[in-house]
């Protein structure tokens, strides 16, 4: 299960009342992303709250794709987002409080902590491969991403 899928929508009920509908608690649900960023739903919203959807519809919501928001840019670019924030020396729970903060959207800390040692594996991975293959640029380049993540 991907991280993205463990991201919730702060105050989802308020939000849905707002609406006058049910959204579901998922930040990147399908419904969600089209009850959340249609531009009639918008428009009901309290200003906060509409001034968050806006920031996370620019920041993770906008590509070029046919498809999107089903296109899987979305949560390849908030996955990124969170691991730059570690590369900041965040932890878990400071992470969720930011991203909080930013766009109304939570996680669990013991969720955050699983996906960044999974991304820390992962690097590891690629770095003994890279090194398996001869390719030094891109074993040097997956041991520096590494140690950023690790603190």
């Amino acid at each position: 299960m991907a991280v993205t899928d463990k991201i919730y929508v702060k105050n989802h009920r308020q939000i849905g009342s707002q609406l006058e509908t049910n959204i579901p608690k998922g930040a990147f649900k399908g419904a969600t992303l089209d009850m959340l960023f249609q531009g009639d739903n918008l428009a009901q919203l309290d200003d906060t709250t509409q001034e968050r959807v806006l920031d996370f519809a620019e920041d993770f919501l906008d590509c070029d794709c046919q498809s999107n928001p089903y296109c899987g840019c979305p949560e390849r670019k908030f996955m990124r987002y969170l691991l730059r924030l570690r590369e900041q020396g965040m932890g878990p729970e400071a992470i969720v409080d930011v991203m909080t903060d930013d766009y109304m959207v939570y996680a669990y800390p013991g969720d955050i902590l699983s996906f960044l040692d999974n991304s820390v594996r992962t690097l590891e991975a690629v770095e003994e491969l890279a090194g398996v293959e001869g390719d030094g640029e891109m074993e040097s380049k997956a041991r520096r991403k590494k140690e950023s993540l690790s603190g």
